[in-house]
């Protein structure tokens, strides 16, 4: 395969593109040399890597007003919902693969390719990490899927919580989540966060928590995490997602935590459209957006990248899988809509995600990496934006999987 005429995302000038053996053979400067009759001309339009989505649960997928809906958008009621729908709903592994297909296929279809979800893992019978376990194996050839094990109702505030996490962490769980807000006091979230890490430590795990995901200004799990994975020189394979309470921290605690948060070297996920949703539920006016500190973070030198959260669940009612949507949302809720940040958000979902899922060594456009991209509709980083540009190829190994045409439209006007 041959792609000549691309824009590479944040270069100048056109480059062509050789692909051998699904690897990147040769990449060179276009000099408008005779065209192949195999090439694809992109006459300009930009090729980056494949989007990442660093945060979903597709075993939630699907799933919106059943046994009911969530009537205070809350999260709290999102996770009774979820609790009593567990109740109700007897599920079978086949059913929660096809809504987790039926997720992907959203996702695939708008340049994603590499994929981490979590998994709730308080079901005794772990139908969800069995279901996931088994679509993470058939969908290879389209997408790289990591599994967190997540134990969303809290690791103490059931007897069995923490074996089921070790039990889902045996089966192949590439991730282990926590929630420590959630547990019943204080101490049992600061213990928590000290199991996780030392689990993460046993097992040779990555970590990703649901830290702070709440309004409260004295919820503090984050500078938990963040000292412990210093103390344990892990800070590198830990996240921490969502972490809503630092919009709601002072500036001079903030500036305190963050001494901390650049020396243990965590990543952070931000979800802007479920948080929009989700925050400020219980606030009168004025109502907070309830999104961490990314452009603060980001200035600071702090990996941040952006994720949906939900498609249709009891916590978010919409979602279609498009990171371009959530990317734009992103920006204006964050104050960051001058230009140099615009030009720079796509690496919000693409090698931010990368650096937080760990696959960065093996993740971008260059000579000897797999021949994984996208090309979207756009010539440059600030139209792509602007015009929510589409995907119109993606491609994984050298082997075209989704193919777009651009709308067309016909103005039957006249104008001076």
């Amino acid at each position: 395969m041959l792609l000549t005429n691309a824009k590479l995302y944040g270069q100048e000038g056109l480059w062509d593109l050789e692909i051998q053996d699904g690897r990147f053979k040769k990449i060179s400067t276009s000099e408008g040399q005779e065209q192949d009759d195999n090439a694809i001309d992109l006459k300009g339009k930009i090729v980056l890597p494949p989007y990442v989505e660093p945060h979903i649960h597709l075993d939630y997928a699907l799933t919106a007003g059943t046994p009911r809906w969530n009537q205070t958008g809350s999260v709290f009621e999102g996770i009774e919902i979820w609790a009593e729908r567990k109740q109700l709903v007897d599920e079978s592994i086949e059913d929660i693969k096809q809504r987790a297909k039926n997720a992907l296929k959203m996702q695939i279809k708008h340049g994603i390719q590499h994929v981490r979800t979590h998994v709730d893992v308080g079901d005794p019978e772990l139908k969800g990490m069995k279901a996931l376990l088994e679509v993470k194996e058939e969908i290879k050839p389209w997408v790289d899927l990591q599994l967190v094990a997540m134990p969303q109702e809290g690791l103490y505030t059931k007897p069995d919580a923490e074996r089921l996490l070790i039990e889902a962490i045996e089966m192949g769980a590439d991730v282990i989540g926590g929630i420590p807000h959630y547990e019943l006091t204080r101490e049992d979230g600061v213990r928590s966060v000290h199991r996780i890490l030392e689990l993460a430590e046993k097992y040779d795990k990555l970590v990703d928590v649901h830290c702070d995901e709440i309004d409260d200004d004295q919820s503090r799990y984050l500078e938990v995490l963040a000292g412990e994975a210093l103390k344990r020189g892990i800070g590198h394979r830990v996240t921490a997602s969502h972490t809503t309470a630092m919009a709601s921290y002072s500036n001079a605690y903030t500036y305190k935590l963050f001494q901390t948060l650049k020396k243990a070297g965590i990543h952070f996920v931000a979800l802007p459209k479920a948080n929009l949703h989700l925050q400020g539920r219980f606030d009168d006016n004025p109502v907070r957006r309830g999104l961490t500190r990314v452009k603060e973070m980001l200035h600071e030198g702090i990996n941040v990248s952006f994720g949906l959260d939900s498609i249709m669940d009891p916590w978010y009612p919409l979602g279609d899988g498009n990171l371009m949507h959530v990317t734009e949302i992103g920006l204006h809720a964050c104050h960051m809509t001058d230009y140099d940040h615009i030009v720079s958000a796509l690496n919000l979902v693409t090698t931010n995600g990368a650096k937080t899922l760990g696959i960065e060594e093996l993740y971008g456009i260059e000579q000897g990496n797999k021949a994984n991209l996208i090309v979207i509709d756009s010539e440059s980083e600030y139209e792509a934006i602007r015009t929510q540009a589409p995907v119109l190829y993606s491609i994984r190994e050298g082997e075209i999987i989704v193919e777009t045409k651009p709308a067309e439209t016909k103005m039957n006007i006249e104008m001076d």
